[in-house]
C-alpha cells in the first residue's frame, strides 16, 4: 500500500475547474481501483491526498501528472503504508457552499485517522482558506 500527497494550481480559475467532474470521475476511478483519499481545491489550488494499493496509487498519480487542468505539481510525500488512514471513502471534497463550521467538523472528523504529516495541511486550508496562507 501507499500513500501520495501533492498540491497543485488549476489552469482553470474558479468553479469553472469542473469540480464536480473530477469528483465523479476520481470516484468512479477510485472505487474500481480501491483508492481512498481527499481532494481540496480554493478554486486555484488543489490538495490532494490518495491511498492505496501500491500498482494503482502509482497508476492513479502518473494520470493526475498528465492532467491539463493543473500545473506546478508538488509532490509532498509519496511513502509506504501498512492501513489506510482515510477509510472507506472513494473521494472527500469540500464544496465552495459548504457552511464554514459544518465543513470544519467534518474535515476534522475525516482527517482523524490521518498522520500528523497529512492532516497538518489540510488544517492549515481550513484555517486560512487558501494554499497562500
Amino acid at each position: 500500500m501507499r500513500k501520495i500527497l501533492y498540491m497543485s494550481s488549476s489552469t482553470i480559475a474558479g468553479d469553472k475547474a469542473d469540480l464536480v467532474g473530477i469528483l465523479q470521475q476520481s470516484r468512479h476511478n477510485n472505487a474500481l481501483h480501491d483508492i481512498t483519499g481527499l481532494l481540496w481545491s480554493d478554486g486555484t489550488h488543489f490538495l490532494q491526498v490518495i491511498e492505496g494499493p501500491t500498482a494503482f496509487v502509482d497508476a492513479t498519480f502518473g494520470r493526475i501528472t498528465q492532467d491539463d487542468r493543473h500545473y506546478d505539481l508538488s509532490l509532498q510525500h509519496n511513502i509506504p503504508i501498512h492501513e489506510r488512514q482515510f477509510g472507506a471513502w472513494t473521494m472527500a471534497h469540500r464544496r465552495a457552499d459548504d457552511p464554514v463550521d459544518a465543513y470544519d467538523a467534518r474535515m476534522r472528523r475525516l482527517l482523524s485517522g490521518a498522520s500528523q504529516r497529512v492532516r497538518d495541511p489540510f488544517l492549515a486550508l481550513m484555517a486560512t482558506g487558501s494554499l497562500d496562507g
